[in-house]
């Protein structure tokens, strides 16, 4: 069965058949899903928590960006995002990056659980 919480530009979704935690984050045309834990899913909506940067801090599995500063892209980190998270509603963007330009990216500005994540993936 899965569970929800909801807030401003985040959801978060738990999976008790499979114990997995996911999250997705939108905001001004930025799309995002992770991979969270536990603990992290727990604090969501808390007062006085700041529920973005906490589902930031979880594994990256997906991004798309529709800004008026640039072409629509997507970057896909973890293939297996639909799986992980096939309650998610996925804005597909028209432009996807290479998986080169993807390492790139990760290795630059993501967090070391997708780093880590990412280098497992593609050895």
């Amino acid at each position: 069965m899965l569970h929800f919480k909801t807030g401003i530009g985040w959801k978060a979704c738990y999976d008790d058949e499979r114990n997995l935690y996911t999250a997705q984050t939108s905001w001004r045309g930025d799309y995002d899903l992770y991979e969270i834990d536990a603990d992290i899913y727990n604090k969501l909506g808390e007062p006085d928590v700041y529920s973005d940067e906490l589902i930031h801090s979880g594994r990256h599995l997906y991004y798309s960006a529709d800004s008026p500063i640039g072409p629509p892209t997507v970057m896909v980190i973890d293939e297996n995002y639909a799986e992980l998270c096939p309650w998610a509603k996925v804005q597909k963007g028209e432009r996807t990056m290479s998986k080169e330009l993807t390492d790139i990216a990760v290795d630059l500005w993501e967090n070391e659980p997708t780093r880590e994540q990412r280098k497992k993936q593609n050895p």
